[in-house]
Formats: structure tokens, C-alpha cells, sequence
């Protein structure tokens, strides 16, 4: 059976990754791309039966762990009764093809054994294994290879490869595992030992362009690196997460496929690659976005394909019994045919923070989203299935309805920047006039029927007296003033009655939901980043420390988070690592240490970019929800 989810780590080389566990094996990889078919799928099934890759001492051994500083080079040390070995993992960078683990004896001698279990296409084919010319271990199914070399002995026992072998203090022994398409050449060897040393260099070189300046740098850089990891170096797409169907509540339905980008993150992601120093990452980023939701208007996804692939059908695996039986488990993502609001707020928030960092649209980006916008005024006025992207039906989600105030709102702006820039603009004057009339309206009616008087606070669906962490967004978004009375009373609601064992839920899923799904799930991590983002905003630094600390303390022991933490269990679920997770943390930590961070960025602040966005003036009636 896998282990906890917060026992892995995570190597990888801008194409692909793995999660190795604390007990040396490998039990989740996908070749040669992060949304490709995994060979080792022991983390959503067995290990025998459906591939992993274990290196580790034949006695009984504790293990330590960490990260070689400043670097995704992961080293186990293994502490026997006869010594010690080190057993260091990584994946050469931007090459997308090999994975290596180089055995170190450090003290005394000792016995260790490799177990390889190679089974493509998600632990369902068994390959034909053979000798090459060279003697190296070929694994062959379909279109896939896989090619070990080592100078260890090994052997086959049953449909598996062993290896048993003992190294003392001084000695080493490598393993290289590469991967290739059948109908080629095996993949060129490499020199292990030169290759670490490239790689710890590439990625220190990377560290050190982070601007940090925060009371926990080291939690900031470690999540940074975690992010590049996630990104597909070809195209510039950031992946959710390099993993499918770990589940939100062990045991449950709500498990789904993360390897594809969703739009729903680019604003956060793009603050926080800018503000931490990252303008390359943050322009690629950018430049995937605009190539993605390139053509017709009507079509447009809330999620995509690392290379923009739009066709990702859901399926479901039956032959994987799912983490810790946590069924179904899915590949592919039907949320890509949802409906979403919030994605062209997302997209025209994202595109005008990178104008403001000097990052220039060109012309046909201009054109694009100018389409884009004459599509939203049509469709701002539907249902949508909302920021989670519920199965229960449409609703007028507030937090949509929010986001389609943005896209109005930061073209209106981006129009008058390039105006005075004397850049292409992305309509006429007269077009902008039309913006400024929907974007009002939207603002009005949020106010009517999104506001609750009762209960003084914005609720999660026009006539709806449910609460939504999505609406700690409000102010980040400059929709409302952070110290408005509608917003104080909203983030008061929700840390009355989203607060759960000293963290923030989505909604209420405990009771009958809105999402179409089974009741029950985690504490979905970014939403307590953001309301630690409005307590830094109200002032109440000393509350929001507190959460901060709190929530850097799920972190596993290499500096990991999952989606979401489960409180009860007191353990980390849903796909992990989590881009979404980290970016908010990264955002958060830069909001509480500077006096402009990437809130008061995205809010329009005046302190933060000399001039706010035009927004209807607030008026004391607000807090008894009167529209402005």
C-alpha cells in the first residue's frame, strides 16, 4: 500500500516528475511528460502489481531526509544496525528522459536491495524485458521503453528485476533509469556523478534570483522551487499538480486528474513568480495564457492541456483500486467543459499585471482579448458552475459574477495604459464607454443580490445564505475597499463559520451541498492563505502570524503541501504537490512582509501602483447592504 501522502517528495526536470517515498521508492512517475500514462503506479494501487522502484537497505532501517540546499536534489539517509547508506535522487534538469539514484555508503557496511516494477499505462501493462547489446535492462510495452543501467548485479524474480548488493563507507553504486519510445535508439547513457554537479548548479543558479525578505525565506524558496518544478519548460504551463485521483477525503469520490493548467490560478501565479524575482517563468506563463484561449470566444476552457490541448476527456481506471481504496480513479478532467466566469477575470487580471511589470501584449494578443470581452458581454449574465467547478448545477456563483467586475474593470485600465503609452489599445473609446456601463452594472448587482443584510455578509450564490471562501477575494480583486463594512463583515461570517479546527473550508460540504458530490472533504489550503491575506489587510498582523505559523506547519519535512489537510486525521489530501497551495503561500508571505504585496497589487491600490481602478464610491449605507 502507498504511504502517507506527506511521506513523498518530489524530483523533476521541467518535464515530468516523481514522488519518492521516505522508504526509497518510487511509486509515481509519468514519462516523458507530466499528463503522459505513469509506469510506476504503485501511489493509486500496489506495489507489485501496479510498478514502483525501491531502493533501500534489506534490515530493518529509520530514515532521515531532506533536500541538498537551494536545489530539488533529494537525500535519503537509511541508519541500519551494521552503518548507513545515502541514497540521493534526482532528475537531470530540462532533459526529460532519465531519473537517477546514486547509492553512498557512509559508515559500517550495507546490505541493500533494488526492487524494479516496471508496468505501463498506469500499472495495466506488464513489458517484455530484456538484455540490450551493452547488457543494459530493457523494458519494452507499445510505444514505451524504459532502460536500466547500473554495474549492480540483477536478476529477475517472477515479473519483477532485483538487485541485492552491499556498499561501505566510501563506495557508491549508481542506477540510471531512462526512458524512450520503443521504435528509437535507446536514450544516450550519462555520467551520473558529472550530471549531479550540473543539476545542484542549475538549480542554486536559479535560487539565487529570488527576492525573498520574509521572516521564512526558506519556506519561500522551497515552494518557488516546487513551482518550477511544475512547469512545463516547452510551452511555459504551470500543472496543478504532477499527480491524479489522491483523494480529497480518504475513502471518497472527489478525486480528480491535477496535470493540466487551469486559468482559475494565473493571476496568483503570475504575482507570485514577478514579486519573488521570476519575470522570465511569469513571461512564459503569460505567453502560454494568450496561446491557450486563442480562438473562437464561445470555446474558451477554464482549464488546458500543458501544450493547450482543449480535448481531455474523463475516464475512469477500474483496474486501480485507488489511494488507500479512495475511488474511482480518474485521468483526464470534465471540468474542461464547464462553463466559468471567473476564467476571463482571471485571464484579463493576469494580462494586465504583466503589462504593468513592462511585459508588452503584441497585437494579436490584443485582438484575442478583445474578443474575449465581447463574448463576456454576452454571457455575464448566465449561470456558471463557479470557481470549484460544481456538479450540482449553475448558479449565479457571487465570486463569478466578482471576476466578470475584473475583466471589465482591467481592460478599462489596460485601454488607458496603452493609451498613454500610445501602444495598440484593445478597443475604441467608445467601446470603453460601453465597458464602464457593464462593469457598473455588475458592481450594482453584486451589492443587491449578492450581500446578505442578515447575515452582513456577501453569501456563495445570489439567494443563497451560504458562505463561500471564495469571497476573501473581494477586496484582493478591488472590487470592494479592504476595510468596507461589507468585507470586514464577510471575513468575520467566514471566520465564524468556515473556520474549522483552526482552518478555512471551501463551503460547507458536511451537510447537503450545492457541488453535485458526496458530502465531505478537507480544508482546502489556499483559502486559509487568503483569509490570512485580509487579516494582513485589516491590520490584525498578530492573528495572521499566527494562521501563517499554523499553516507552515503542514509542510512535510522536505517542505511539501498537498491540496488540502485533513484535521481530524491530521494528514495531508488531494494531489500533492500543489502548485495552488504554494503560490498562495508564497503570496501570502510576501502580503505580510512588505508594504506592497501582491494583494494590494491586484486590489488597484493606490499605494501599489499610483493609481487605483475607477470603482463606484462606497458609502456608509453599504453595511446595511445597500448598492454603491
Amino acid at each position: 500500500m502507498a504511504l502517507l501522502i506527506e511521506d513523498y517528495a518530489l524530483v523533476g526536470d521541467g518535464r515530468s516528475a516523481a514522488l519518492i517515498g521516505r522508504d526509497g521508492s518510487v511509486d509515481w512517475l509519468c514519462w516523458p511528460r507530466f499528463d503522459a500514462s505513469a509506469c510506476f503506479a504503485a501511489l493509486l494501487g500496489t506495489r507489485e502489481d501496479h510498478g514502483h522502484w525501491r531502493i533501500a537497505p534489506s534490515a530493518e532501517a529509520t530514515s532521515t531526509r531532506c533536500y541538498r540546499e537551494n536545489t530539488l536534489v533529494l537525500e535519503t539517509t537509511h541508519e541500519t544496525a551494521e552503518g548507513a547508506v545515502r541514497v540521493i535522487d534526482y532528475m537531470p534538469v530540462e532533459d526529460g528522459t532519465h531519473l537517477v539514484r546514486l547509492v553512498e555508503g557512509v559508515h559500517g557496511r550495507v546490505a541493500m536491495r533494488m526492487d524494479l516494477v516496471v508496468r505501463f499505462d498506469y500499472g495495466s501493462a506488464v513489458p517484455w524485458v530484456s538484455r540490450s547489446e551493452n547488457d543494459d535492462l530493457r523494458a519494452i510495452a507499445g510505444p514505451n521503453k524504459l532502460v536500466l543501467r547500473t554495474r549492480a548485479p540483477l536478476k529477475g524474480v517472477g515479473q519483477s528485476t532485483v538487485s541485492e548488493f552491499a556498499v561501505e563507507a566510501g563506495q557508491s553504486v549508481a542506477f540510471v533509469l531512462s526512458y524512450g519510445h520503443s521504435h528509437e535508439e535507446d536514450p544516450a547513457p550519462i555520467e551520473p556523478r558529472k550530471m549531479l554537479a550540473a543539476t545542484t548548479a542549475w538549480w542554486r543558479s536559479w535560487c539565487r534570483r529570488c527576492q525573498g525578505g520574509t521572516p521564512w525565506d526558506a519556506v519561500l524558496t522551497r515552494s518557488l522551487l516546487t513551482l518550477k518544478a511544475l512547469i512545463y519548460r516547452p510551452t511555459g504551463g504551470i500543472v496543478a499538480a504532477p499527480t491524479t485521483s489522491l483523494p480529497e477525503q480518504i475513502g471518497g469520490v472527489r478525486n480528480w486528474d491535477y496535470r493540466f493548467c487551469w486559468l482559475r490560478d494565473s493571476t496568483f501565479t503570475l504575482l507570485a513568480l514577478m514579486d519573488a524575482g521570476y519575470l522570465d517563468e511569469a513571461r512564459a506563463w503569460r505567453d502560454w495564457l494568450t496561446r491557450a484561449v486563442a480562438g473562437s470566444p464561445e470555446q474558451a476552457h477554464i482549464l488546458y492541456g500543458i501544450a493547450g490541448e482543449r480535448l481531455l476527456p474523463e475516464i475512469e481506471l477500474d483496474w486501480l483500486p485507488g489511494y488507500e481504496g479512495s475511488r474511482p480513479v480518474r485521468i483526464g478532467n470534465a471540468a474542461s467543459q464547464q462553463f466559468q466566469l471567473d476564467v476571463y477575470g482571471e485571464l484579463f487580471d493576469a494580462l494586465f499585471q504583466a503589462h504593468q511589470r513592462g511585459m508588452r501584449a503584441d497585437e494579436s494578443g490584443v485582438r484575442v482579448g478583445r474578443a474575449l470581452l465581447d463574448h463576456l458581454e454576452r454571457v455575464w449574465r448566465e449561470p456558471d458552475e463557479g470557481i470549484w467547478e460544481v456538479r450540482g448545477g449553475r448558479k449565479h456563483f457571487v465570486h463569478s459574477k466578482v471576476m466578470a467586475w475584473v475583466a471589465f474593470d482591467r481592460a478599462i485600465r489596460f485601454y488607458e495604459a496603452h493609451v498613454r503609452d500610445g501602444e495598440p489599445t484593445a478597443g475604441d473609446a467608445e467601446a470603453v464607454v460601453r465597458w464602464r456601463a457593464v462593469r457598473d452594472q455588475i458592481h450594482r448587482e453584486v451589492c443587491e443580490k449578492g450581500f446578505d443584510p442578515e447575515l452582513n455578509s456577501f453569501v456563495q450564490y445570489y439567494g443563497s445564505k451560504d458562505l463561500d471562501a471564495s469571497l476573501l477575494l473581494i477586496a484582493h480583486m478591488g472590487f470592494l475597499p479592504q476595510d468596507d463594512p461589507r468585507v470586514v463583515g464577510t471575513v468575520e461570517a467566514i471566520g465564524r463559520d468556515l473556520m474549522h479546527d483552526g482552518f478555512v473550508l471551501r463551503y460547507d460540504t458536511h451537510g447537503q451541498t450545492t457541488d453535485g458530490l458526496p458530502a465531505g472533504e478537507g480544508a482546502f489550503l489556499p483559502c486559509s492563505f487568503w483569509y490570512a491575506d485580509n487579516l494582513i489587510g485589516l491590520g490584525r498582523r498578530e492573528e495572521a502570524r499566527a494562521l501563517i505559523e499554523r499553516l507552515l506547519s503542514l509542510c512535510n519535512d522536505v517542505g511539501l503541501l498537498a491540496e488540502e489537510y485533513d484535521p481530524a486525521r491530521k494528514r495531508q489530501v488531494g494531489n500533492f504537490p500543489q502548485a495552488f497551495s504554494h503560490v498562495a503561500l508564497v503570496n501570502t508571505l510576501l502580503n505580510f512582509s512588505r508594504a506592497i504585496g501582491p494583494a494590494k497589487e491586484r486590489s488597484g491600490d493606490p499605494d501599489a501602483s499610483g493609481h487605483a481602478g475607477e470603482r463606484p464610491v462606497m458609502h456608509p449605507q453599504a453595511a446595511q447592504g445597500a448598492a454603491s
